[in-house]
């Protein structure tokens, strides 16, 4: 309850809700609707009903000449208002149609239907510059640029997929023409002592992953589904606690909770503990030097590692995905199986692959 007051009162503050205030909708929207905490529920009911009258006039307006990151932006709050009511059917056919104009490339940096997640597409610049595919300096500041990492082109781009896909607004690709390359993105690689740069993308790729498919907490997932997800989370939890990160700590818990696992499982006792033991006084987790936006996401995570879900039965959120998260669990055992096989044949034997 701390922690959820410490959000509101972000919320409360003009210059912050107008930026993120469709995220923090999304937010109270969640607890409001998977919480099994009749207390904490209520609470964010109340917070979300005193927030939604606030929507900036900027989050719903249509620009003259909109371009793919607007109609980004108008979708998301479309959507965050949807879940507490609010349509805006006008609003939606403009968006469908406007939505068209733009390649896959625009919304989500590739194509999913010709190429997997690529890792040339920049890392935004502090000079604000936009910048193209494989750029090697800033064209505004002519600094030397950094890439994202394609588990975070796809986290993004899935869950871009996600909104406009649960809004009614194609943002580019369909959710499941993102989630077609989950197994470009296999097998994860563990910290490996702080060698794996990519880890700390692995562990939010995977995180979302759930999320998407599990409606932001409605639904348990089987760890059937996905048996390499559930294998990293239940290996890795004791890495977020290393790093000494409440937020990336919570996203492994959400995820975990998800999939079956208990707060008094032995894999996740120390993950609990670890929050319990580290939450700020006014409330929040995280650095408090940071800037908002870290703060109250390291906030949101933490509170949905520890709180306990009302869940809606084991599904999925696009069950049309289900044939294709069996067909690779499958080939997944087979090539186990056959891993084991030649194992058995001798140190001799040769395997073809």
């Amino acid at each position: 309850m701390r922690g959820l007051r410490f959000i509101h009162r972000v919320a409360l503050k003009p210059r912050h809700f107008k930026v993120y205030g469709s995220n923090l909708l999304y937010f109270f929207n969640f607890v409001a609707t998977t919480s099994k905490s009749p207390a904490l529920r209520e609470a964010a009911r109340e917070m979300a009903s005193h927030h939604i009258g606030r929507r900036n006039g900027d989050a719903t307006r249509f620009p003259p000449d909109p371009d793919a990151d607007d109609i980004t932006q108008l979708v998301l709050a479309g959507h965050s208002a949807e879940k507490h009511g609010l349509r805006d059917r006008a609003l939606k056919a403009r968006l469908r149609r406007a939505a068209e104009g733009f390649r896959a490339e625009e919304y989500l940096w590739f194509d999913p239907l010709v190429e997997p997640p690529p890792d040339d597409v920049p890392e935004a610049c502090d000079c604000g510059a936009g910048n193209e595919r494989g750029r090697k300096r800033c064209r505004g500041c002519r600094r030397k640029l950094s890439y994202m990492t394609r588990y975070r082109v796809w986290c993004l781009a899935l869950t871009t997929a996600y909104s406009g896909e649960s809004y009614g607004v194609r943002l580019g690709a369909s959710y499941a023409e993102v989630l077609r390359w989950l197994p470009y993105l296999r097998p994860y690689r563990g910290p490996e002592g702080g060698a794996n740069h990519d880890f700390y993308d692995a562990v939010y790729a995977i995180s979302h992953l759930v999320y998407t498919l599990n409606d932001y907490g409605r639904y348990r997932l089987s760890p059937a589904w996905l048996p390499e997800e559930f294998e990293f989370l239940s290996a890795n939890l004791s890495e977020a606690i290393a790093r000494d990160d409440p937020d990336m700590a919570g996203e492994f818990l959400d995820s975990l909770l998800a999939f079956g696992r208990t707060h008094d499982d032995p894999v996740m006792r120390p993950g609990v503990e670890f929050l319990l033991s580290c939450q700020n006084r006014d409330g929040s987790w995280g650095d408090r030097q940071a800037e908002i936006y870290a703060r109250y996401h390291a906030t949101w995570a933490a509170l949905d590692g520890l709180r306990e879900y009302d869940w809606r039965g084991e599904k999925l959120r696009f069950p049309e995905v289900l044939p294709w998260l069996e067909f690779w669990a499958k080939g997944r055992k087979s090539r186990r199986a056959g891993r084991r096989k030649a194992s058995g044949n001798g140190g001799g034997a040769e395997v073809s692959a």
